[in-house]
């Protein structure tokens, strides 16, 4: 098996009394796309400035293509290390020409022409090589940023919340973008980002990280689907959760008897996304419906159990009405994921 492309051994950095990044290990592969998820505060900044080399740890380690880049006895300066940023704000040199800008980091003399023409066409701004940053969109900066950091060649690109001063419809194209660029350019990026849908949509991997730690480590599908923890469900996605009782593979809870994915037993909560929740119109049902939210794709119904809890259920907009007040059966014919209670044993109906 090859070792990893980039690797964290027990990286400790504190700020004051805070511990930014508490102990990360981390293994990403070359040539993934890993998106590091985590809410603001968590540390994934900061780690991602470790890497760089942009911040130096208090412990532990760091290599880059199994080389040592920071360890207690060597700290490699961040333009030895084959790595480039992309942020947030671009930050473009307002006074040169998108050419100019590119050019900037490339030191071969010789090969900066080609090499500026090669990284202009895979990013598709070649016809816009002589204009000023200002007078271009912000997702032509955006490409322009990205085309930048790969002018150098290097092995890792680092993005952190590259497309947050994006508007939502230029964000989902640019991001489609620059994963398609980096693919096209075969470096192993690292993105930074709080957007659920964002970290979702683009990356190979998911890292979320949580208080300093990382909590899950996974392919969007089974974290999605398989969070960790309470926390992680919560963070990545809307999430239903109601109280049960498990019993090995199986649970009761008030809408009936489950499926559990993780072997739990006693008491605890069952945790399901809104669409796996099914609802059928029945007058003699358990539930009533009291809200409905529409998008135009897809609908949420609210359901008011007999305890009071309340679940939601995802469905498509074009699905038959349903009416407010209305008798409604819920139930789940997939597997859940079963925690134990994060802040004390509420009642079970």
């Amino acid at each position: 098996m090859s070792s990893p492309f980039v690797e964290c051994r027990g990286v400790f950095k504190q700020f004051g009394d805070i511990p930014a990044v508490a102990g990360v290990d981390l293994a990403i592969p070359h040539g993934r796309f890993i998106a590091l998820l985590g809410p603001s505060g968590c540390g994934k900044t900061t780690l991602l400035r470790l890497i760089a080399g942009l911040e130096t740890p208090d412990r532990g380690e760091v290599y880059i293509l199994g080389n040592a880049v920071s360890t207690p006895g060597r700290q490699l300066a961040p333009d030895k290390r084959k790595v480039a940023m992309v942020f947030q704000d671009h930050a473009l040199f307002p006074h040169m020409s998108v050419e100019q800008n590119i050019a900037y980091g490339i030191t071969d003399l010789e090969r900066k022409p080609e090499r500026v023409c090669e990284v202009l066409d895979l990013v598709s701004l070649d016809h816009l090589r002589d204009r000023m940053p200002n007078e271009l969109s912000g997702g032509q900066q955006q490409r322009v940023a990205l085309a930048r950091a790969l002018a150098t060649d290097p092995k890792l690109v680092l993005l952190d919340e590259p497309f947050s001063n994006l508007d939502t419809m230029l964000r989902v194209r640019v991001r489609r973008e620059v994963r398609s660029i980096l693919k096209k350019a075969d470096v192993t990026g690292l993105l930074v980002t709080h957007d659920q849908d964002e970290a979702l949509s683009l990356a190979d991997d998911l890292v979320v990280m949580m208080e300093g730690r990382i909590e899950q480590f996974g392919s969007p599908r089974n974290v999605y689907l398989h969070p960790a923890s309470h926390e992680v469900a919560t963070f990545l996605g809307d999430t239903n959760f109601l109280p049960g009782e498990g019993e090995g593979l199986t649970a009761g809870c008030e809408i009936g008897k489950v499926d559990i994915i993780n072997p739990f037993e006693g008491m605890g909560e069952i945790m399901f996304r809104p669409e796996d929740l099914h609802i059928l119109a029945a007058a003699d049902g358990l539930g009533e419906l009291v809200e409905i939210v529409y998008f135009g794709h897809v609908q949420i119904l609210k359901v008011r159990l007999p305890s009071g809890n309340v679940i939601r259920g995802r469905f498509l907009g074009s699905r038959d009405s349903f009416a407010i007040g209305q008798r409604v059966q819920a139930w789940l014919d997939s597997p859940v994921m079963m925690y134990p209670f994060p802040y004390g044993c509420p009642q079970f109906p």
